[in-house]
């Protein structure tokens, strides 16, 4: 036979081999397909022209199974041999119908042929290097009317090379045979499962949210030392989340923890124990009064320190008014009422006698602060500027005006965060009225004011005398580099110069001007609380002829 054989020759043929097999040629029921480019091997390839091998006709063997969906990918070749046709390989027909000259053909012009052909009389070439699978049985193959499959181009994302003709679907066992050009996504691979899922934005899910309230009292208790103000105790009670209102009515409220708390109030209860410095202070806070974004604050305090020259001891209480403008600015306003005892002096000075017993004062002070620090302890970036003015009145009547800065600089950080090197500086100016009394005045010297002095050891003196009086303006300042000597940062270092002056009156006097640079250490240790020991060497380079010195100077606290 030839690919010219016409239809009656196939009919007759056909009718031979049913009477001499005895079987009953049946028509087969329509087969229907899937649509994903995939047509089984009971539909010739469309483009290849009926091509028979002389030496292998087409017959249906006694006794031979039907073609199974397992068979789907299996065409006769020229010698009896099967070959894959999962979108690998190029399909050909006889030396003389090539796939070149079948694209050249005019669309449709196979059309009956394709109709009366059946799957056994095509023929499906592969290239030479595939290797050759056994051969197979022949079957009998339906024929179908179903138009040409798509094309695949080389616009279809995840479809065979040109020319192929078919592949299979998505996710199908792929052939054992040829190359893999084409491979299904395995699970956990991009393409694999459904590629797209539809969510409808309007789609309401109901949520059940469980709030557990974090702890917001503390009891903490530590101990402390350090060169200004000896050795020290503190107990704090500690509650942020306040409510004055809730009055207790049983023992129960307060196994419960729910007597006066509620609110978002702060209170705190502080007691300071000392060999020279005692402390007791309460004080209540409401951040958002009548439900407005002012705040306010009320406290009492009792003071009691033992000076070298007198004792001093403050009674009184202080009431806070605040208002943030914006996230960084405020403004604030607090009146303060005190009874301040002086006794016991070392010396009798003009200074100390005028107010030798019990004093009253009683002020008013408005603040303006702008603060951007990003943290308000040890911080590292941002700075503190803080204006204010006072207006004393009671035993003494006296104004006061004040500058605080402070600026922070990162200098570099490691990529975590840690690490940090940090310079920072201060700048405290500060003057009052000529009435000042002595305890109101402003001092110098110790660890929190100029390094490398005695506390309140770089003050003015009273004349003719030892004894410190202190002045009514102050200009003071202090530059330091911290940096970390640890990868965990336990342990830093602090290059720093302090400068600056107390004078009894608004004046720079070149002669009692003071300069003290130094170095410290910084050990963190977290189970004795937040603040660092710190332990800082400083060395007066220019000073007063009555000024106190100390090269050491230290902070030692802790706190559970």
């Amino acid at each position: 036979m030839n690919s010219s054989r016409s239809p009656a020759a196939v009919t007759l043929l056909t009718s031979l081999l049913v009477a001499l097999t005895g079987c009953s040629a049946r028509q087969p029921a329509p087969a229907t397909f899937p649509t994903g480019g995939l047509l089984p091997s009971s539909v010739r390839t469309p483009d290849v022209p009926p091509v028979t091998s002389p030496a292998a006709p087409a017959t249906t063997s006694p006794g031979a199974p039907a073609a199974s969906s397992e068979d789907s990918r299996v065409i006769r070749g020229q010698s009896g041999s099967h070959y894959s046709w999962a979108g690998s390989g190029t399909q050909t027909s006889s030396s003389t119908n090539s796939a070149q000259q079948l694209q050249n053909e005019t669309p449709g012009s196979h059309q009956h042929t394709r109709q009366a052909m059946t799957a056994s009389q095509a023929q499906y070439q592969p290239p030479a290097t595939w290797p050759q699978s056994p051969p197979a049985q022949p079957s009998a193959q339906p024929s179908t009317g179903l138009p040409p499959p798509p094309s695949y181009a080389p616009a279809n994302p995840s479809g065979a090379p040109i020319g192929s003709g078919m592949a299979p679907a998505l996710g199908s066992p792929q052939p054992l045979t040829g190359p893999p050009d084409f491979i299904s996504p395995m699970p956990g691979m991009p393409g694999y499962g459904q590629p797209y899922v539809n969510i409808d934005p309007t789609m309401t899910t109901p949520v059940d949210v469980f709030v557990s309230e974090t702890q917001t009292g503390r009891f903490m208790f530590g101990a402390g030392i350090n060169s200004d103000a000896g050795v020290t105790g503190q107990i704090v009670i500690d509650e942020r989340n306040f409510d004055i209102t809730r009055v207790p009515t049983g023992w129960r409220d307060f196994v419960d923890g729910t007597a006066f708390r509620g609110a978002g109030q702060g209170f705190r209860i502080e007691a300071m124990p000392g060999s020279e410095v005692q402390r007791y202070l309460v004080s209540f806070t409401e951040p958002y009064l009548l439900n407005t974004p002012v705040s306010l604050n009320v406290s009492g305090f009792l003071f009691d320190r033992r000076y070298f020259d007198w004792n001093e001891q403050r009674l009184g209480g202080r009431l806070a008014l605040g208002y943030r403008l914006t996230h960084d600015l405020s403004i604030s306003g607090a009146i303060r009422a005190e009874e301040v005892q002086i006794s016991r002096p070392r010396i009798a000075v003009p200074e100390l006698d005028e107010v030798l017993g019990k004093n009253e004062l009683y002020s008013g002070r408005v603040t303006l602060t702008h603060d951007t620090r990003d943290i308000p302890f040890f911080p590292s970036e941002g700075h503190l500027i803080e204006m204010s003015f006072e207006q004393a009145f009671g035993s003494f009547d006296y104004p006061r005006a004040e500058l605080d800065y402070r600026k922070y600089f990162l200098v570099r950080e490691r990529p975590d965060g840690s690490g940090r090197h940090t310079l920072g500086y201060t700048f405290q100016l500060g003057f009052s009225g000529t009435n000042t009394p002595l305890y109101e005045n402003y001092f110098a010297g110790g660890y929190s004011t100029l390094r490398g002095f005695q506390f309140r050891g770089a003050s003015p003196v009273s004349s003719g005398t030892d004894v410190r009086v202190g002045g009514t303006f102050r200009f003071l300042g202090s530059a330091e580099y911290v940096f970390p000597l640890t990868a965990d940062d336990m342990l830093k270092g602090a290059f720093f110069v302090d400068y600056g002056t107390v004078e009894e009156e608004i004046t720079l006097n070149a002669s009692n001007f003071r300069v003290a640079p130094g170095f410290g250490l910084r050990v963190s240790v977290p189970a004795l609380g937040p603040a660092p020991l710190a332990f800082d060497f400083a060395f007066p380079v220019a000073k007063a002829d009555i000024d106190d010195t100390r090269v050491f100077s230290f902070f030692f606290g802790v706190g559970r």
